[in-house]
C-alpha cells in the first residue's frame, strides 16, 4: 500500500495512477551498463536509481492531485482538483516520438504541479480534466 492509498480521506477514490515512461529509467541502465568496466562499482549507483523510481507515485483521486517521491524522506505535492485551472502538455521531439512528456498543472495563485517523465501525456491529461469534482 502506497502514499496515495494511506493518504485517502473519508469519501476519497482513487481514479488513476500514472506510470512514468522508460525513458526515466535510462539512468539506471546506464550505472548498469557501466557496472562492467567497473567491476560493479557503479551498481550501487543503479540500486539507487531504481528505489528512487520506486518510489515516485502519481495519481488523481476525486478530491486531489498527488505527486509523491522519496526513498527514506518524503515529499509530497497535492492540489485541489477545485484549484485547477490548466493542464498543459510539455513534449519534445523526442517525446513525442517515444511517446513521453511532462503535465503542468497551473492553480490558483503560484501553484503548479509537474508530472515528469510519464508515460503517454495525452492520456494523463484526459484523465485529469475527466474526473468531477466531488
Amino acid at each position: 500500500m502506497g502514499y496515495i492509498d494511506d493518504s485517502l480521506s473519508d469519501g476519497e477514490k482513487v481514479h488513476e495512477r500514472f506510470r512514468l515512461h522508460w525513458i526515466a529509467q535510462l539512468p539506471m541502465i546506464m550505472w548498469i551498463i557501466l557496472a562492467l568496466p567497473t567491476f560493479g562499482a557503479t551498481l550501487l549507483l543503479a540500486l539507487w536509481e531504481w528505489l528512487k523510481l520506486r518510489s515516485i507515485e502519481l495519481g488523481v483521486t476525486n478530491r486531489r492531485l498527488i505527486f509523491k517521491k522519496g526513498i527514506i524522506s518524503r515529499k509530497t505535492e497535492e492540489m485541489k482538483l477545485s484549484s485547477v485551472e490548466t493542464v498543459e502538455i510539455i513534449q519534445g521531439v523526442l517525446g513525442r516520438i517515444l511517446g513521453f512528456g511532462n503535465v503542468k498543472i497551473t492553480g490558483r495563485g503560484l501553484s503548479d504541479l509537474v508530472f515528469r517523465n510519464v508515460d503517454d501525456p495525452m492520456e494523463v491529461k484526459r484523465r485529469i480534466e475527466s474526473v468531477n469534482v466531488s
